[in-house]
């Protein structure tokens, strides 16, 4: 899978607002009104990670949790980050 342009990483953010691209990765960081909601949350993109093979980088803090995505294979975002951010943002809206 090939690394995205920057254009294109830019196109496809317009329909992910709140993720922004940095370093060659996207990323958000989500808030929560507890510990244990975020640490749910985290479970909830572990189990999706799992199913599609493709794995985020987490940082864990009090009642937030911080999601980012690049294709290490690739050297930077591809369409599978673009993807798995979708997922995780619907993760967030549930």
């Amino acid at each position: 899978m090939g690394k995205l342009s920057t254009d294109e990483i830019t196109s496809e953010l317009s329909k992910l607002p709140a993720w922004t691209f940095s370093n060659d990765q996207i990323e958000q960081e989500f808030s929560f009104d507890s510990y244990m909601d975020g640490i749910a949350f985290v479970n909830q993109i572990a189990a999706k990670a799992e199913e599609q093979n493709h794995h985020p980088d987490l940082e864990v803090g009090w009642c937030r949790v911080k999601v980012a995505f690049t294709s290490h294979d690739s050297g930077g975002v591809t369409d599978r980050d673009i993807r798995m951010a979708h997922e995780v943002s619907r993760l967030s809206e549930g």
